[in-house]
């Protein structure tokens, strides 16, 4: 594998669509000059896989996570088809999404945007819990910065990352192909870095008419506990931590997460509510996930196990 140092991509696009902002970059509420990746800075903190995995950087795209779907689809249908995982980083998204098609709300420079492309040496019943195990990445990367009070960065099944309890950073998962022996996805992952209250004043508006049981998580940043939290060393950080991840999750699936994931989930021991589509489905106490990623639920009627799909999950009324 070639060792030359991949060019950054950059475009600049008219901005267009339905996500938050409609202003420039330069006119955000991003203050100063450190809102845009550094990319000297980046590749050193990323170290060595910085050469293996090209990172491209644009202004503006309508979804990262659409970008690289078009690029697997077309690949060849074998293990090998994509020997290193493509990065590919958006300022600004104009339609990008979270689970169930729901908007992404971002500030240009206050938010890292970014999706993954990689081939897992594994079929897609092989790719279960791979969410989760992206989710264990990212609080440990999210923790290795010097942030104050680490252990307040937990995990919410299946794809979300709580800080004090308030939604940090999602994870959006996408299969473009799968085989006997090979899957191509693409992962989303968008990190709250700065602007929270400028988001939780947007979400709170947007949800104003939205049922409470309705209602997700709501935003926070991680300028909360960190106080200089920038895009460059959340990025580096987050793609240390996948990288190994990714490797281990190919070679072994979901089981060596297990414990870590259960031993950061913010919900262990507490009542929650499952919901579809807003109405109820069962409530009980979240006793952690197996070695598939399936919520494990311990209700009235004894112990559930839930898999991911189109359900949310929700503290009980009352829970502390």
């Amino acid at each position: 594998m070639g060792r030359a140092q991949p060019p950054m991509e950059f475009a600049v696009a008219t901005i267009c669509g339905m996500n938050a902002s409609k202003t420039p970059p330069q006119a955000t509420s991003a203050a100063g000059a450190d809102w845009r990746i550094d990319r000297e800075r980046a590749v050193a903190l990323f170290g060595a896989h910085a050469h293996d995995w090209p990172i491209e950087i644009v202004e503006e795209t309508g979804s990262t996570n659409a970008d690289l779907m078009t690029r697997v689809k077309a690949l060849p249908r074998k293990a090998g088809a994509l020997p290193r995982p493509i990065v590919r980083v958006a300022y600004l998204q104009t339609a990008g999404r979270g689970r169930r098609g729901r908007p992404w709300y971002a500030e240009p420079g206050n938010a890292l945007l970014f999706s993954v492309a990689c081939v897992l040496p594994r079929p897609l019943e092989g790719l279960a819990g791979l969410s989760l195990a992206v989710g264990v990445a990212l609080v440990d990367a999210l923790r290795s910065l010097p942030v104050a009070g680490p252990g307040q960065i937990a995990l919410k099944w299946p794809n979300d990352v709580l800080l004090e309890g308030d939604k940090l950073a999602g994870i959006l998962i996408e299969t473009a192909w799968s085989t006997r022996d090979a899957s191509a996805v693409v992962i989303g992952i968008g990190t709250n870095v700065k602007g929270a209250d400028e988001l939780a004043a947007q979400v709170g508006a947007l949800n104003a008419d939205v049922p409470p049981q309705a209602r997700g998580t709501m935003p926070t940043a991680l300028q909360r506990a960190l106080p200089n939290a920038n895009l460059t060393d959340t990025l580096a950080a987050e793609l240390n931590a996948l990288e190994p991840a990714l490797q281990r999750f190919g070679a072994e699936g979901f089981a060596p997460f297990q414990a870590r994931w259960n031993a950061v989930h913010a919900y262990a021991g507490r009542e929650v509510v499952l919901l579809e589509q807003g109405v109820e489905l069962t409530r009980g106490v979240a006793a952690g996930v197996d070695e598939r990623g399936q919520l494990l639920l311990d209700t009235a009627t004894g112990r559930q196990t839930i898999a991911t799909g189109d359900v949310s999950l929700r503290l009980a009324d009352g829970a502390a």
